[in-house]
């Protein structure tokens, strides 16, 4: 099996690790996160790491991710590279390793820095604090400066905003990153980024009028587009969900 690796030049001496990533990752237990891909906190060479590993892909997109397309792991690599350059806070990157099978990917992994949190965004958008407007408001500000560096987070969703405490304000810092565009952003193109959070018009409502105030555009306009494209997202997201239960529903097995 051929592999591929790239490290940023501090974490050289970590490369018999980075080899060994497949014994090390399937031989620790502290999954933080398992569905399509996996996440384990690891400590690699005394460094607290979050290592990735990417679902292998069925034989069509490996021969995509090979030939055409750079691997979930590269980019997830790749970009955070350019969110650092870029003064966007997300875990530190320290290394992407891919495997190959047969000249095609198979396994790959990314592997960043631990990055102490306190919640992500959904504990405010779903759990009631007394510090929601605080938080809302400097995250409208937060995503109102990614827009502003030409950052578009194509799955800017609860799960991957992380958010922690400062001694006046919030530390916002994104993961999940494989998707991402690099581009101009206009506010009202920007309204469209917190499509994916599913929350609440008065939610929105905060977040719209800390965005309208950076941005100079007037806050009914900026609250009624943020608000236009989460009703359509969730109408979208709300179909999926009852086309698949009639799907399934259909060809369940009588009783």
């Amino acid at each position: 099996m051929d592999a591929r690796y790239e490290y940023r030049p501090e974490y050289a001496h970590l490369r018999p690790s980075f080899e060994a990533i497949r014994s090390i990752f399937h031989a620790d237990s502290n999954t933080i996160h398992k569905a399509r891909n996996e996440l384990k906190v690891i400590e690699i060479g005394g460094v607290k790491t979050v290592v990735k590993s990417f679902k292998i892909p069925h034989l069509f997109n490996r021969i995509v991710y090979t030939r055409l397309r750079r691997s979930k792991a590269y980019k997830s690599y790749h970009n955070a590279l350019r969110l650092q350059e870029l003064g966007v806070s997300t875990p530190s990157p320290i290394a992407l390793i891919e495997f190959f099978e047969s000249g095609l990917l198979s396994e790959s992994y990314f592997i960043s820095e631990h990055f102490d949190y306190d919640f992500t965004i959904r504990t405010p958008l779903l759990e009631p604090m007394e510090e929601r407007e605080a938080i809302f408001t400097a995250f409208a500000a937060y995503t109102y400066d990614l827009h502003r560096k030409g950052v578009w987070h194509l799955d800017y969703s609860p799960g991957n905003i992380l958010v922690k405490r400062t001694e006046n304000s919030y530390l916002f810092s994104i993961v999940d990153i494989n998707r991402m565009a690099f581009r101009s952003i206009t506010p009202m193109q920007g309204c469209e980024n917190f499509n994916k959070l599913w929350a609440s018009d008065s939610d929105l409502a905060i977040m719209g009028r800390e965005y309208a105030r950076l941005s100079g555009l007037g806050e009914n306009i900026v609250i009624a587009e943020m608000k236009r494209h989460n009703d359509a997202n969730k109408r979208v997201k709300n179909f999926k969900k009852r086309l698949k239960t009639l799907v399934k529903g259909g060809f369940s097995t009588p009783a």
